[in-house]
């Protein structure tokens, strides 16, 4: 599947017309990666690609320093992101077994400094874990991170127009927010494995930002059920929205499910998983609710909701 294009340098007019079709059809698409500066961006994927080649021994020195600790090192078969499917059911057979990855994690403090953090938020702003083996990894993550906070921004504005409401309409609610990175590697696996490199899920904020290599195994589950393959191309990013979106806009834009099926070549991405701040009210939109109807999801704070989804999947 090629998904549709929301290019940031074309004007307002496409922008919102290409995000608008996106969102209604799949949830999914594509942004050019030429919007991050390319020393940055090539800078954070050789880091990531460096880290994953330490010893075991190494990494492990930033494996969770205690359960439930929302950054650092994710083993090999640590994680299992089929579980926080909220129906109960594993939408595979294979959905119950652990991935097939491991991955490095960093949180909010790679973004400014936020004033009056209140004490129920003290654990999704734990701080990053990084490798002494690897000094450079922070400066060049921090700096890839900060600009896909910016891209974020971007996009949400885009959104809001989208949505036919003013450009700013979400800045109140993500201009403290609760955003994470994640870089992951994913070894060379059997497709005869039952197991998924990545288990089916939804994603739990307002969007997620992903570079891919040109290794495939990205999978959308489309209107109909159905399982279809994502293009890789390291030249786009892909854009999925997540559950924060669906709520606001009452599912008009989806939070669709997709997964990493296994492949016989190793395959690295990273993942920016933009999300409001930690008390956003994340509740039905005006006007996205027909009259004499409820909305289909009850109101959620974003930090409550993101702490049980992360904390279903592991352990």
């Amino acid at each position: 599947m090629e998904l549709g294009v929301v290019d940031l340098d074309a004007s307002l007019d496409a922008q919102v017309e290409a995000m608008s079709a996106a969102c209604e059809a799949l949830g999914f698409f594509r942004v050019p990666c030429s919007v991050v500066p390319g020393a940055v961006l090539d800078g954070a994927w050789r880091t990531a690609e460096a880290f994953f080649a330490l010893s075991d021994e190494l990494k492990r020195e930033l494996e969770f320093p205690e359960p439930g600790y929302p950054y650092g090192y994710s083993p090999y078969r640590f994680e299992t992101l089929a579980r926080s499917l909220d129906d109960g059911s594993l939408a595979d057979v294979d959905g119950a077994l652990p991935d097939l990855k491991e991955s490095l994690s960093v949180g909010p403090d790679c973004g400014p400094p936020v004033d009056g953090v209140s004490p129920d938020q003290q654990w999704i702003r734990s701080p990053s874990l990084w490798p002494t083996s690897l000094p450079e990894l922070r400066p060049v993550w921090t700096a890839y991170y900060r600009a896909l906070s910016g891209v974020a921004e971007r996009l949400m504005s885009v959104m809001a127009r989208a949505l036919e409401l003013p450009a700013d309409h979400f800045e109140r609610l993500i201009d403290r927010p609760i955003t994470s990175m994640r870089a992951i590697h994913y070894p060379a696996a059997s497709t005869e494995d039952r197991a998924l490199r990545a288990g089916a899920h939804a994603d739990y904020g307002t969007l997620t930002i992903l570079r891919t290599d040109t290794v495939g195994g990205l999978q959308i589950r489309d209107r109909d059920g159905r399982w279809v393959d994502v293009d890789p191309d390291p030249s786009m990013f892909v854009v999925n929205l997540g559950d924060s979106i669906a709520q606001w806009t009452n599912d008009r834009w989806p939070s669709t499910v997709h997964r990493v099926v296994p492949r016989p070549e190793p395959r690295q991405s990273m993942a920016f998983f933009h999300m409001a701040n930690w008390d956003a009210r994340i509740e039905a939109l005006p006007g996205s609710v027909a009259e004499g109807e409820a909305p289909r999801h009850p109101p959620v704070e974003a930090g409550p909701w993101l702490m049980r989804k992360f904390r279903s999947t592991v352990g």
